[in-house]
């Protein structure tokens, strides 16, 4: 994405059919810059976990706790905090997400 700086707006990309090239263009002043040669851009992405999108540690202030057992091996705990979210469409049952209240580990159904 190119910036047009006198006047701070982005520049599109669009073709020119008549003469065969790329360019940008500025969708507020008459700007163009033809695209003479291959420009790209490769970038890793790195994948979000849903915790990190919808709030992180602070997510778990304030829910509610019920009676479920802890995945851990070692922990053995039967009460986890709880919340549910709606993560796939519509006609899909909620996931509920958990945390243990004694180890701390997370999961969901």
């Amino acid at each position: 994405m190119l910036t047009v700086s006198t006047i701070t707006s982005t520049a599109d990309t669009s073709a020119d059919d008549l003469v065969g090239t790329n360019r940008f263009e500025c969708r507020s002043c008459p700007y163009q810059h033809v695209l003479d040669k291959r420009y790209f851009e490769r970038k890793a992405m790195k994948q979000k976990d849903v915790e990190d999108v919808i709030g992180g540690a602070k997510a778990w202030e304030n829910v509610d706790k019920t009676d479920v057992m802890c995945p851990s091996t070692v922990c053995g705990n039967d009460k986890a905090y709880f919340y549910q979210l709606q993560i796939r469409s519509a006609d899909e049952p909620m996931t509920n997400f958990y945390k243990c209240t004694k180890c701390g580990r997370s999961w969901r159904e």
